[in-house]
């Protein structure tokens, strides 16, 4: 355990290893695996934060790496994740979700063996499945993801786009758009972690670095995922066919003992919307009130894209413009 307090405290300086790293999006800078949900108990999957038994809109939460699709979302001394608290009253016709998923890097008995494309397979067979219960498979659909939890989301919209399978397909025809959470569309020196092997410190643990390999900036799958990304986006963009609305947010500030872990330039798209939160890459996701400017610029979002959607039911065609 020495080895991570020997960080040093320079934002250009990475730390020893990222199997000193603790859980839930880089939580605490302290080796902690005591805390991690074991298999048994694993959160993974759909879960409800809000019902709405006549809601017209879905939202969907996504964590990142090494998250919880509680905790990632629940700000420090609160016990109640804010998309519970703070959401409903400003979307009172949507029904909001959260997704959960084993993206722990490190574990104390057994790392996930998924890859990224794993995770995104699952996402969307689960949206599928659940959307269908509540028969609303044409909702429409606002994803909203942290860290490696857009690239699972970008992913799954791909795998939608054009499936064979009509109901897989669904999720494609209905994503209004997605709300990125220093997400690394162009990777993170997070992923040179893994380079030193745990083995080196004298630490015996599973590791899946399948995930971390996805975060390199050289990284080809993630560059596909991108470029396949982006030229979906700008079909629909110069198609005129639909709106598919997509908003960046980065942190503005490094997180202890680490520094910045996804830089503006990779937390954002060329062309579209992207706003700072005064926070580290942990906390950009934890609103204590609806007055955090953090909060308020989310919202201000989510308002206007189920303004949009309310306007294209009411009008019975797709909203149209630029994405």
């Amino acid at each position: 355990m020495r080895g991570f307090q020997k960080l040093v405290h320079r934002k250009d300086k990475k730390p020893d290893s990222v199997e000193n790293m603790s859980e839930s999006d880089l939580e605490q800078p302290t080796v902690s695996t005591e805390s991690v949900p074991q298999t048994s108990s694993f959160p993974d999957g759909l879960d409800v934060f809000h019902d709405c038994p006549d809601a017209t809109l879905d939202v969907c939460f996504v964590h990142g790496l090494t998250g919880n699709r509680e905790t990632t979302w629940t700000a420090k001394g609160s016990s109640i994740p804010w998309p519970k608290t703070l959401l409903p009253a400003c979307l009172d016709t949507a029904r909001i979700l959260t997704y959960g998923y084993d993206a722990y890097i490190v574990r104390k008995n057994v790392a996930s063996v998924n890859r990224l494309l794993d995770h995104a397979t699952n996402l969307l067979n689960d949206l599928v499945i659940d959307r269908a219960s509540c028969n609303a498979s044409s909702r429409p659909l606002i994803l909203v993801a942290h860290s490696l939890g857009g690239l699972i989301c970008k992913k799954a919209v791909l795998l939608s786009r054009n499936n064979p399978e009509p109901h897989l397909e669904a999720i494609f025809d209905s994503v209004v758009g997605i709300i990125f959470l220093g997400t690394p569309h162009r990777g993170s020196w997070i992923a040179d972690w893994a380079t030193i092997p745990a083995s080196a410190l004298g630490l015996m643990k599973s590791t899946n670095k399948s995930l971390l390999r996805i975060l390199e900036t050289s990284d080809q799958f993630l560059e596909s995922i991108q470029v396949d990304f982006w030229s979906m986006v700008r079909g629909l963009r110069e198609g005129g066919r639909r709106r598919f609305e997509v908003t960046c947010f980065f942190e503005q500030l490094p997180l202890p003992l680490v520094g910045t872990v996804v830089s503006k330039d990779s937390a954002t798209i060329e062309g579209y919307n992207s706003f700072s939160i005064y926070a580290n890459h942990r906390d950009m996701t934890k609103f204590t009130s609806a007055e955090d400017t953090g909060f308020r610029r989310l919202r201000g979002e989510l308002v206007r894209w189920e303004g949009q959607t309310r306007l294209a039911r009411n009008s019975h065609h797709p909203v149209l413009g630029p994405g």
